[in-house]
């Protein structure tokens, strides 16, 4: 695995890049002090990047966006001392993969990033418990609430599994083979399934109704049978 890890702190970057290597000696992890560092490596360069959102001189979410754009195949997980609801909604609204709050304690801290190196999605405990409000400014229309249990196509459970990996809707696009336009359709068809309007709201109603185990269990291939001689 591939990590870039972002922040101003030398220290604090040295103890992420422990962590990272106790969960595997083979990660390959790259410090930088700032974004504009960060963004001379090449945009295909890594598979996770662990960015702070108090960088000098730069918005949080400005910050968090260049990111996105340039490290576009990557996953983006904001590890920051300002855990606030409102913030931690805004950096998943703005299509950060996770959030892990700087007092998080080490155990913790290695559970989250375990989970997000296997794909997954971490948020702390009173984020999940707490979801955005429903009204969203990128609202589909029509939104329905979401029946006892949910069902999608093998079409819309790929767009999902992707989305729920913090994936653009370009990157979504070029990883599934179709059309932007189709990956937008597809997002709308999931939102009205799970009866949310954003991808901030899905990620959370993927947690509350365990999601991210169910697509797990579906994306690993059935054992083979054995023949009999």
């Amino acid at each position: 695995m591939r990590v870039l890890i972002i922040d101003d702190h030398p220290l604090f970057r040295e103890g992420l890049q422990s962590l990272l290597l106790s969960l595997d000696a083979h990660n390959h992890v790259v410090q930088a002090a700032r974004v504009a560092d960060a963004c001379k490596h090449p945009a295909d360069g890594f598979d996770l990047v662990l960015l702070d959102l108090n960088l000098p001189g730069q918005s949080r979410l400005d910050a968090l966006r260049e990111v996105r754009q340039w490290f576009e195949s990557a996953s983006v997980v904001i590890i920051s001392a300002d855990d606030e609801l409102d913030t931690i909604h805004a950096c998943i609204q703005a299509g950060a993969s996770g959030f892990i709050p700087k007092d998080t304690d080490s155990d913790v801290t290695i559970e989250a990033l375990r989970i997000v190196l296997a794909q997954g999605i971490y948020l702390p405990p009173k984020a999940v418990a707490t979801p955005p409000s429903s009204h969203d400014s990128s609202s589909a229309p029509g939104a329905a609430v979401p029946p006892p249990t949910v069902s999608f196509s093998d079409r819309q459970l790929a767009v999902l599994r992707s989305l729920l990996q913090g994936k653009s809707n370009k990157v979504i696009a070029r990883d599934i083979g179709i059309a932007e336009g189709t990956v937008k359709a597809h997002l709308w068809a999931v939102y009205q399934t799970l009866g949310v309007s954003s991808r901030a709201q899905a990620m959370y109603k993927a947690h509350e109704l365990g999601l991210l185990r169910q697509l797990d269990t579906l994306q690993r291939p059935a054992p083979r049978k054995k023949r009999d001689w």
